[in-house]
């Protein structure tokens, strides 16, 4: 049996223990972080095998080169003509709950790509997303929904549970994690054509969230240091968030060429929620489920766990505003787990004061304040691909997620560069050169935000608050 290291009160895997079914695909460890506890499942059991035919086939360009379904605009005729209602299948192996994670992948990918088709069609014609198709059909509304449930996930795609974090695979068992390893399982543009730009966003994250096993380690060493008021720990595991996020604003950095601004709205499409969204203006009525439309957010990588982390552990400030509302109803999007945790690490940082507590010696504080750095420079890179993947390239005016494209990141953004103003005014002097670099940097970009804001709320007519 693997071991679980208890952190008072959440149980952190250290063994993640990829043998056991009964265990959900997703619980928080210091070895694979945010990561699933193993490898995502690639192939179903032989009684999915016609949802296996039609996710090959789906495809704007399938693996061998030829059109998919998506790109001669048959997706949901072809699902309505052969896919059959395969909930019995999914009851059979209702206790292997990797495996439903497995299955809530590969239905959520249909939904969303059956749903969205006709919107897709338009785009690219040129035109408007207009509407999408308003009822799921209940030989999808009906599994989805079960495995959904089994797995611990809304009957809608997500990021973590579907199309990024359970949507890779190994192309050689021995080579781990590193990017060059990496493939998808499913898409919606080519295939699974590892070059293509929507493997490449899918992968890039995959990648980054490689580096949060370093991150939940030394959250949790700092938080246990600060119990027992052990100023060494603690700026030992600080120095490991430092260390961990680095390497995330590392790897997010080679988004710029792996996935090209130029196609992404390509694949976006299929990627939106319900809610919120002009193609969805009263929900969604899944078949056989319920007679009352139902609606969901979409896939974002805003629904990730290790920003949000940070922001618990080193007690962030939000403003108090509907953007921030927004913030707090993506919880819903994410694996119990890892909901479950953060609601954890934010109760424990508040209980030991753990902004105070950094803040009473200058070596700390300036750990403290380089900690902050790395997520401004997460979220200040997260703003310029909004802005050059999304605002220079569509009118459309809300995110994936159903948040507004223009003011909801830079809501969270400004936080956190007001947050280094205080700690920097509070110590000025005080914390070294290292520090005085960094803000250098944020006293700009919160300008240059400001005035970026402003631009693109004018162009769009778009209240800037």
């Amino acid at each position: 049996m693997g071991s679980i290291t208890p952190s008072t009160s959440f149980n952190v895997l250290r063994d993640t223990r990829p043998e056991d079914t009964t265990l959900p695909a997703f619980m928080v460890s210091t070895t694979r972080g945010f990561l699933p506890r193993q490898e995502p499942i690639v192939q179903l059991p032989p009684e999915f095998d016609v949802l296996e035919s039609i996710l090959t086939r789906m495809p704007m360009k399938t693996l061998d080169g030829e059109p998919g379904l998506l790109s001669t605009f048959t997706l949901g005729e072809t699902v309505l003509k052969e896919l059959p209602d395969l909930t019995a299948a999914i009851d059979k192996y209702q206790d292997n709950l990797p495996l439903m994670n497995a299955l809530y992948r590969d239905y959520s990918f249909l939904a969303s790509a059956y749903l969205l088709e006709p919107c897709h069609e338009r785009f690219m014609k040129g035109e408007t997303y207009g509407l999408a198709r308003q009822t799921l059909p209940s030989i999808i509304a009906l599994p989805i929904s079960r495995c959904a449930e089994l797995a611990g996930f809304q009957p809608f795609m997500e990021y973590a549970g579907s199309y990024a974090l359970f949507n890779y695979r190994l192309a050689d068992e021995k080579g781990g994690l590193e990017y060059d390893n990496l493939r998808l399982i499913r898409a919606f543009q080519h295939g699974l054509d590892p070059k293509s730009s929507e493997a490449g966003f899918v992968l890039v994250h995959v990648d980054m969230v490689r580096n949060s096993g370093q991150l939940v380690d030394g959250v949790i060493t700092a938080l246990d240091a600060c119990e027992v008021n052990s100023r060494e720990k603690f700026e030992g595991g600080m120095n490991k968030v430092i260390q961990a996020m680095t390497k995330v604003n590392k790897v997010m950095d080679g988004m710029w060429q792996k996935s090209k601004p130029g196609d992404y709205t390509s694949f976006r499409t299929f990627i939106f929620g319900i809610t919120s969204q002009s193609m969805f203006p009263h929900g969604v009525v899944y078949e056989g489920v319920s007679e009352k439309p139902m609606s969901f957010r979409g896939e974002s990588g805003a629904n990730d766990s290790m920003i949000p982390l940070c922001d618990n552990f080193l007690q962030i400030a939000m403003p108090d505003t509907p953007l921030t509302s927004i913030l707090q109803d993506f919880r819903a999007y994410r694996p119990g787990n890892h909901r479950d945790f953060l609601e954890y690490i934010k109760g424990k940082s508040s209980e030991l004061s753990l902004r105070s507590y950094a803040l009473q010696e200058a070596s700390s504080a300036a750990l403290y304040l380089l900690a902050l750095n790395q997520v401004r420079d997460f979220r200040w890179r997260h703003w310029t691909f909004t802005r050059e993947y999304i605002l220079k390239k569509t009118s459309h005016p809300v995110a994936t997620g159903g948040s507004p494209i223009v003011t909801w990141l830079p809501n969270q953004l400004q936080a956190v560069l007001q947050a280094m103003v205080e700690v920097w005014d509070a110590n000025e002097g005080k914390l070294g050169k290292a520090c005085e670099e960094v803000m250098e940097i944020a006293i700009l970009q919160k300008e240059t935000l400001k005035k970026e804001v402003e631009k693109y709320c004018r162009e769009r007519n778009v209240d800037v608050n």
